[in-house]
């Protein structure tokens, strides 16, 4: 038993050993994660640039495509513009006869343009029908007389008192008039091209028209399905997106076709009071003329100008009068109560997409151009709101330092 005890005394009295610290050196490199090209496989890298080339490939393929296909394109825009204007026509009808079919109330929609654009047609046909019959009498009167076409011209502008300046300028209306004979000879040449540009014309009309109308008649659906495209929590925003778009368009097309009526009207009304010939045709252009964003009425009161010049000059001058406070009454007044709701623009970003939109489609671009910028505007500003909202929900809250406590 001592012995026993002796030798747990013994064990116990051994000095217990710690265990050894490698200690690694300041300057010893880990692995690096971020491994950079030299480090990847030669499979890495072959299949990154695999899929480079692809991507830019299907991106030119695409883009060569929609090149191919931009007349279509085109026409496709103009639908979209065209169903997002007469769609609130036609959930209107909808909505004011229950039982009314919705292709019977696009098809009301569609007689009603007709009727609108027949209207105009009618106004304009039998003054230019006139014009033209007056323009044969003269040639005919011009080409039968006794001293010829040439002494007859000049008898006229005798008679009223444009001898000097007939004469004067004699040099420039002969090259005038062989270059009018030659463009008379170049159009009746062409008028195969011209009949084939009309033929072209009303296909594509047709073609705008029709896919307005499938586009109108399945507008919830075609709006359902593109939305389903997207994630469940983005859904939202691209139907508030899709909203919002077709609101703008809608409102600015809507609030345009308005002050150009309000121009149209007031326009009738001083041409009759000053007792200008052809009141209705010229109020009618003018009110055409003012769709055309920033320039229209300009061009519009420089008709109305020369006009009234022909006429007598003092009507000439009351009318530019009329222009000059016209204007400034539609651009202080009238345009910020039409657009308040449907465009949010400054002037500099209206006159970029007015330039941006001419040089890419003519007038029909600079008519939608406005419209297209307030849809940027308006996703630009949805997704950083969007974005801004996600950002400040997952931001971890800020925890309240506690209060101090006593000690006893």
């Amino acid at each position: 038993m001592n012995e026993e005890k002796g030798k747990q005394e013994d064990a116990g009295a051994k000095p217990q050993t710690k265990p050894e610290t490698i200690h690694t050196e300041p300057n010893a490199t880990m692995p690096d994660q971020n491994v950079g090209w030299a480090h990847a496989s030669t499979s890495q890298v072959v299949r990154t640039v695999a899929i480079a080339l692809l991507t830019a490939v299907v991106v030119l393929g695409a883009l060569f495509l929609l090149w191919q296909v931009r007349t279509f394109v085109g026409w496709f825009v103009i639908a979209l513009f065209l169903a997002a204007v007469l769609n609130p026509a036609v959930n209107w009808l909808q909505r004011r006869h229950r039982l009314m079919k919705r292709p019977l109330a696009i098809g009301l929609t569609y007689l009603g343009v007709l009727v609108a654009l027949l209207l105009v047609v009618g106004i304009f046909v039998p003054v230019l029908v006139d014009q033209i019959n007056g323009l044969v009498k003269f040639v005919t009167t011009a080409a039968n007389a006794p001293e010829g076409p040439t002494e007859y011209i000049k008898g006229l502008a005798k008679d009223n008192g444009l001898g000097g300046f007939l004469q004067r300028f004699s040099d420039q209306i002969k090259s005038l008039r062989d270059e009018a004979g030659q463009l008379v000879r170049s159009i009746f040449s062409s008028s195969g091209q011209i009949a084939l540009s009309a033929a072209g014309m009303v296909a594509a009309l047709a073609t705008i028209l029709t896919l307005t109308f499938f586009l109108l008649l399945g507008s919830e659906r075609y709006v359902n399905a593109g939305v389903g495209l997207f994630p469940e929590a983005h859904r939202p925003l691209v139907r508030r997106l899709l909203t919002r778009s077709a609101g703008a368009i809608s409102g600015y097309i809507t609030g345009n076709l308005a002050i150009s009526v309000i121009c149209g009207i007031t326009t009738f009304v001083v041409l009759l009071i000053l007792g200008m010939p052809y009141a209705a045709p010229l109020a009618l252009l003018v009110a055409v003329l003012d769709l055309i964003p920033l320039v229209g009425a300009t061009l519009g009161g420089a008709l109305l100008v020369v006009v009234g010049l022909f006429v007598e000059p003092w009507k000439a001058v009351v009318l530019l009068v009329y222009i000059v406070v016209y204007q400034q009454a539609e651009g202080s007044v009238l345009q910020p109560i039409v657009y308040s709701k449907a465009v949010q623009l400054n002037g500099l970003v209206i006159l970029i997409a007015l330039l941006v939109g001419g040089q890419l489609l003519g007038i029909p671009g600079a008519l939608l151009a406005i419209p297209v910028a307030e849809i940027i505007r308006i996703v630009v500003t949805e997704l950083l709101a969007y974005r801004r909202t996600i950002r400040e929900a997952n931001e971890p809250a800020v925890a309240s330092p506690a209060p101090p406590t006593t000690s006893e």
